[in-house]
């Protein structure tokens, strides 16, 4: 197993001081890079260990933050602090190019090749990057489908990659219809795996907290899901080029 360094980067972000998680590989060179999101409940040891494994493959990876160090345990206080969040694609934005500035800083990043892949908030957050016209490889989303602004997709010039369970009710088949037309409309090289049978967050492993209804863990496809994040990476930002 190659040696992985690891430690918290603390940035300022949405008006917070967010807490995010810098995992670097082995060696000195410069590497390619990938920006971690997590989902709507916050930065957690998942996404942490995500992080981390991506460094065993090569990869610079920073699992960044989106609540300022919180990870919420409540749906309501988790919905109240995301449902605005979500609905603003300047903060959104902002939170995703203030992780890329700590990113792009560390010198074992190759700012040449950069990856963003996120989960649910963070999905939605490296898709807004792209509209805002960040120069990256590829990007990658589970379970954080969105619309942009009309004609902002034409600025997402990387391939485009999105995981959704057929029984999520967040990701209803209307919100997913809507989000492949704008990216066909765009002439992005995109791709939508549906996950047949898996609910929202169906990637995260169970967690001893109350979760909404129609959220729940899918082992077989969490793992399908990985690999395919993967594939596209190694593809679109292969650590060996």
């Amino acid at each position: 197993m190659t040696t992985v360094t690891t430690r918290t980067v603390e940035y300022p972000a949405d008006g917070l001081t967010m807490v995010g998680h810098l995992a670097l590989p082995a060696g000195a060179g410069r590497r390619p890079t990938v920006l971690l999101g997590p989902e709507g409940t916050g930065l957690n040891d998942v996404q942490r260990r995500r992080a981390d494994a991506l460094a065993e493959r090569g990869y610079v990876a920073l699992a960044f933050d989106i609540h300022g160090g919180r990870w919420f345990t409540d749906p309501e206080e988790m919905l109240a602090r995301c449902m605005p969040l979500l609905a603003d694609p300047g903060r959104l934005r902002e939170i995703g190019h203030a992780a890329l500035d700590v990113v792009r800083a560390e010198p074992r990043t190759d700012p040449d090749r950069i990856a963003a892949v996120g989960y649910g908030t963070g999905g939605v957050i490296a898709l807004e990057l792209g509209r805002d016209g960040v120069d990256l490889r590829a990007i990658a989303t589970v379970n954080g489908l969105n619309t942009g602004r009309p004609g902002e997709a034409a600025r997402i010039h990387c391939p485009v990659w999105a995981g959704v369970g057929s029984e999520d009710p967040i990701m209803a088949p209307a919100q997913r219809e809507a989000f492949a037309a704008e990216m066909q409309a765009a002439g992005v090289d995109w791709r939508l795996v549906v996950y047949g049978g898996a609910l929202h967050a169906f990637h995260h492993p169970p967690v001893d907290q109350e979760v909404r209804p129609g959220v729940g863990y899918h082992a077989r496809h969490a793992e399908r899901a990985w690999r395919d994040v993967l594939d596209l990476l190694d593809e679109c930002v292969p650590v060996a080029e």
